[in-house]
Formats: structure tokens, C-alpha cells, sequence
């Protein structure tokens, strides 16, 4: 026989149950000279990126060309 223990703020009843809206999701940073992906992280979804990725991307370091180069979100 299995106890079943209640632990106060645990279980909220049926709104727990409910399927909730991803508020984050995963994205490839990719090299614009090399065309690589190096790069895995999280982006807001709800607020839409960030200007500074739409326009300019980010100074990563390229393991392949050894030195810091742009990379620009690409979704799979």
C-alpha cells in the first residue's frame, strides 16, 4: 500500500495539470563566416529578441578560425 502525503503549496489542484505556454526556448548561436553552430542557449519567447541580436548578433569565439567572431540566432 502506497501513502500519499500532502505537502502544503506541492499540488494546487487541476491548474497544475494544465499544460503551460513555453515562456523560454532554445536557440543555435551560428558563426557568419564559418557557418557553424557553436553555440546553444535560451531566448525569451514572449518578449521577441532582444535588438541586439536582430541587427548586429554577438561576439562568440569560433573554435575553428581561433578568434571572436559574429554569430546570429538560428532556430532548428
Amino acid at each position: 500500500m502506497v501513502r500519499q502525503v500532502l505537502i502544503p503549496g506541492f499540488y494546487r489542484g487541476s491548474e497544475s495539470i494544465v499544460a503551460k505556454q513555453k515562456s523560454r526556448e532554445y536557440v543555435w548561436l551560428q558563426c557568419t563566416e564559418t557557418g557553424d553552430l557553436n553555440y546553444r542557449t535560451q531566448i525569451k519567447v514572449k518578449g521577441g529578441l532582444p535588438e541586439k541580436l536582430k541587427e548586429k548578433g554577438l561576439k562568440k569565439y569560433s573554435p575553428r578560425l581561433r578568434k571572436h567572431t559574429v554569430h546570429k540566432i538560428k532556430r532548428k
